[in-house]
C-alpha cells in the first residue's frame, strides 16, 4: 500500500471518530465571499471572539466595502484594533479591496464560482494579505469549492496523527489534505481537526488519555492525561 492510500484510509477513520466526538460542525454564519475574505484576514493571530467583534465594528462603521477601501487608514486601524495587528490588517484589507476593484471594476468575488478551483485559488492568493489558508476558507465556506484550509492546529495534529509526511511544510499540506480527505467533508473535517487541536491535542500538553483517536495516532510522546 502506498503512503497516500494509507493516509486516505487513516483519514477516513479519523473523520468518523471526530464526527462521533464533536458532531457535524457548522461554520459561523455563512458570509458572501468578500465578507469572508475580510473576516478571515481579521482572524489571523487572534481568537474568534475578537475577530467577530472587529468584523461587527467594521460593518457598523462603514456602509459598504467601497467605503472601507476608501477609508482613512488610521481610522480603519482604530475600528479593527480589537483583532490585533491593526497596522498590518488594515492596509492588507484596503489593498486587497483595491486590487479586486482594479481587476474586476467592482468589489465582488462571486464570479469565482464560475472558474476552475485552481484558478480561483491562484487569483485569491495574489491579493494582499491572502495566503493559502485564507484562500481555502473563502473557497470552501463561501464559494462552495473543494479546498482544505490548514491552520497551526491542523498542521500540528496531522503530523502527530500521521496523516501527512512529517517533512511536509504547511503550504504543501493544504494540497496533500485535499488528496487524502473526502471533498464533501473538507469543511466539517477542517473544523473538527481544529477542535481536536484546541481541546485535546494541544501543543504543550496533549490530553492523549481522552483522545478519541488515540489508537490511530502515531505520536511517539503520548501522555496518559
Amino acid at each position: 500500500m502506498d503512503q497516500i492510500q494509507e493516509h486516505r484510509e487513516r483519514m477516513a477513520q479519523v473523520q468518523k471518530r471526530l464526527h462521533q466526538k464533536f458532531g457535524k460542525p457548522t461554520w459561523h454564519v455563512e458570509l458572501p465571499a468578500v465578507d469572508e475574505l475580510v473576516c478571515t484576514i481579521l482572524s489571523q493571530n487572534t481568537n474568534d471572539i475578537n475577530r467577530d467583534k472587529a468584523f461587527e465594528a467594521l460593518k457598523e462603521r462603514y456602509p459598504s466595502w467601497e467605503a472601507v477601501r476608501d477609508a482613512d487608514p488610521a481610522e480603519l486601524k482604530y475600528v479593527i484594533r480589537i483583532a490585533g495587528l491593526a497596522n498590518q490588517k488594515g492596509p492588507n484589507i484596503q489593498t486587497a479591496l483595491q486590487e479586486i476593484t482594479e481587476e474586476r471594476g467592482e468589489i465582488d468575488l462571486d464570479w469565482l464560482k464560475q472558474v476552475d478551483p485552481e484558478k480561483a485559488r491562484d487569483w485569491l492568493v495574489r491579493l494582499r494579505g491572502v495566503g493559502p489558508k485564507t484562500a481555502a476558507i473563502v473557497m470552501v465556506f463561501s464559494l462552495g469549492m473543494p479546498a482544505f484550509p490548514v491552520d497551526t492546529h491542523i498542521y500540528r495534529v496531522t503530523g502527530r496523527i500521521g496523516l501527512r509526511p512529517k517533512d511536509l511544510d504547511v503550504t504543501k499540506t493544504h494540497a496533500y489534505m485535499e488528496q487524502i480527505a473526502d471533498p464533501a467533508e473538507f469543511g466539517s473535517l477542517h473544523l473538527n481537526l481544529i477542535d481536536l487541536g484546541r481541546e485535546i491535542c494541544q501543543a504543550r500538553k496533549p490530553k492523549c488519555g481522552i483522545c478519541p483517536i488515540r489508537d490511530l495516532c502515531q505520536f511517539e510522546d503520548k501522555t496518559n492525561e
